[in-house]
């Protein structure tokens, strides 16, 4: 029988675990004393289970892009052809009604105009919002779609949409189409809801039982710059010595990333000590994991440079310093 984790090392797990994974929900309090109980402890096997999703596993990212919607209903019936290949693909609506068909789509989009308030030809405003919903190669596609409806329900409970799934493509993915003004009169902000948005389509996904995750780039010491369409098509057909990705830089950059760093070191030193000899296999994943960030590659790599100099030199998160610990440890073997 393993030996149980002590209540200190729960509590340093919870402390700085919803850092990494819940940072929006997180209250920040100097030095605050963890409360130890029952709470703490289910919350530490929740954070054990995300620890294990990333470094162990390796669970797939969940990826939600958000983009604007049409200027008027003559746009948003182009987009209603588009996710639903002129009519040849299932239209389900919030109501839980289909629409397949030219004829049908041409009934949602009177049901679309009329609904709430006109939508005019043209608008001079955004009257529709884009959200794809997506998951890797693998994935089964009918979960993905009951995933997405689920997130629907929660997040879109008071707008209008439809959602179509794509699954002939690599990864399979729902088009969602949604009315920016809800049945209350209130526009939607999908901007501060992205991260939320990630992480209930990942729970819905969970509760599926599908392996999925979505955490954020500063938690996987991620770099790379995201880019719009013509320049990585523009980088693509130039010179190969000139077709290198574009990364992130920057105070803030070094200091998001640093952060998450140190709080996966406290994490780790924590597994380190635990009497349970799983938390202390766990505590070698988690430092492995971190020494292949890019994060700290880059760091690395920057600091044997002759000369070179960090714009930020982050704090010391070395993951070996000070835990002693090396996979040869008997204690560690499977």
């Amino acid at each position: 029988m393993a030996v149980s984790a002590t209540p200190a090392v729960d509590a340093v797990l919870v402390r700085w675990g919803e850092r990494l994974f819940y940072p929006r929900l997180r209250i920040v309090k100097p030095d605050p004393t963890p409360r130890l109980g029952v709470l703490t402890r289910r919350k530490a096997v929740l954070i054990r289970n995300r620890i294990e999703a990333v470094v162990v596993r390796h669970a797939p990212e969940v990826v939600v892009k958000v983009a604007g919607g049409g200027r008027g209903m003559r746009a948003i019936a182009d987009q209603f052809d588009y996710i639903s290949r002129d009519g040849t693909l299932d239209v389900e609506d919030d109501r839980g009604e289909h629409f397949v068909g030219r004829e049908a789509l041409r009934d949602l989009a009177v049901l679309w105009r009329y609904g709430c308030s006109t939508i005019e030809e043209v608008s001079h405003r955004r009257e529709a919002l884009n959200v794809t919903l997506s998951m890797p190669r693998g994935t089964d596609p009918e979960l993905v779609l009951q995933a997405a409806r689920a997130f629907a329900r929660t997040e879109l409970a008071d707008y209008r949409y439809v959602m179509v799934l794509h699954d002939k493509q690599a990864n399979p993915h729902v088009h969602l189409a949604v009315r920016m003004q809800s049945r209350s009169g209130e526009r939607i902000d999908a901007w501060p809801e992205r991260h939320r948005w990630r992480e209930t389509f990942a729970a819905q996904l969970r509760s599926l039982g599908v392996d999925a995750e979505a955490t954020s780039q500063a938690l996987r010491g991620a770099n790379r710059k995201p880019e719009s369409a013509w320049r990585r098509k523009a980088r693509e057909d130039a010179e190969p010595l000139a077709r290198s990705e574009p990364r992130k830089s920057g105070e803030r950059y070094y200091r998001n990333r640093g952060d998450a760093m140190l709080a996966w070191a406290q994490i780790m030193s924590a597994l380190a000590g635990s009497a349970a000899p799983e938390d202390r296999e766990l505590a070698w994943r988690v430092g492995e994991f971190i020494r292949q960030t890019p994060f700290i590659r880059e760091v690395a790599a920057t600091r044997k440079r002759p000369g070179a100099t960090l714009e930020r030199e982050p704090r010391d998160i070395s993951p070996s310093r000070g835990s002693g610990l090396t996979r040869t440890e008997p204690d560690l073997e499977r």
